[in-house]
């Protein structure tokens, strides 16, 4: 949380909003590039919505050319008038310095992550619960769509927010509140950019038909009563200190499982515990321990409290299924 000034005044630059940019638009980009001090250099809008620069749910950079070098990541971009546009945050480079080709986190992002740090709030996402693809050229011939745009649906959570308001798979997501949606990347950013409870426009394509859909935006429900389970650092198992989660749709999905994923996920892992010596690693799936399905936390708990031998087990890891065997 941002500490309150007491009785100082500082000045604040003011917020613009990164959805009124346009390819060619002058920007100032702000830092200080190398240690060397304070610099501002110039240069244009050179593209939006730009994604595969970092690895996140959330990619919708602006492109600048405007001279981003090491030093200047959050640092402000700013227009003409002075008022925020972007945070800087990377640069493609083989060298090391700029080639003109900056990129920076929209404004409409950043006051995300600033009206959580004046409140002392947490950031909270929005989740849809439907995962999607970007459409093709041929998807949109076969679609009888003028151009390839627009977020596809593939499958929906079961019981989600999605579902809900009635979407299904097949159906194509083209705008949020009149704003086009290029692709499943522009969806996601679009719509977590939304304050949760509001109700937003989906423009919907269907089967040939367009339509469009008040949406109200939510957060991914929380953990069930009962779907957590621990074992204490100090208890008597080879567990102990391992601490285990039901997969649900919204957790399956953000881990990229499968909506109806089985088994219960390690959360946390106490450092020097026995379950760490024994190898248990955070977001670990346990299928199965001595021939038991695990399905609920309450059966982890029962079984792993219990005193053998030997243990088998059937995990799940990066995407690979194993099966260890230790001593109990």
């Amino acid at each position: 949380r941002v500490r309150q000034p007491g009785n100082t005044t500082f000045p604040a630059i003011t917020f613009a909003d990164s959805d009124s940019l346009l390819v060619g638009d002058l920007v100032l980009a702000i830092g200080n590039p190398f240690g060397v001090g304070q610099t501002v250099t110039s240069g244009i809008v050179s593209a939006l919505a730009r994604t595969g620069v970092e690895a996140t749910d959330y990619e919708f950079f602006i492109q600048t050319d405007a001279a981003i070098n090491p030093g200047n990541s959050g640092g402000a971009l700013v227009d003409l008038e002075g008022n925020l546009v972007g945070i800087n945050t990377a640069i493609y480079s083989r060298s090391g310095g700029s080639v003109g080709i900056g990129f920076a986190i929209p404004s409409n992002m950043a006051r995300l992550v600033a009206d959580a740090g004046v409140t002392g709030g947490e950031i909270v996402r929005p989740w849809f619960g439907a995962k999607m693809q970007a459409v093709t050229s041929d998807i949109a011939q076969s679609l009888g769509m003028p151009a390839p745009y627009g977020a596809m649906i593939t499958e929906v959570a079961p019981g989600g927010p999605a579902e809900k308001a009635g979407f299904r798979s097949g159906d194509v997501i083209l705008s949020l509140d009149g704003l086009r949606i290029e692709d499943p990347s522009a969806f996601n950013f679009r719509l977590a950019t939304r304050a949760i409870g509001s109700v937003t426009a989906l423009e919907r394509l269907r089967i040939g038909t367009t339509e469009t859909i008040n949406f109200t935006v939510e957060t991914a429900p929380p953990a069930a009563e009962g779907a957590i389970a621990s074992i204490a650092p100090h208890a008597n198992s080879r567990f102990a200190g391992a601490t285990v989660r039901e997969l649900d749709p919204a957790l399956s999905e953000q881990k990229g499982l499968a909506y109806d994923a089985r088994g219960v996920i390690v959360t946390a892992v106490e450092p020097g515990s026995p379950a760490e010596a024994m190898g248990l690693r955070v977001d670990d799936i346990i299928l199965a321990l001595n021939e038991i399905e695990i399905g609920t936390a309450r059966t982890f708990s029962e079984v792993a409290s219990q005193r053998v031998r030997t243990w088998q087990l059937i995990l799940q890891r990066d995407g690979r299924v194993n099966r260890f065997i230790v001593s109990g």
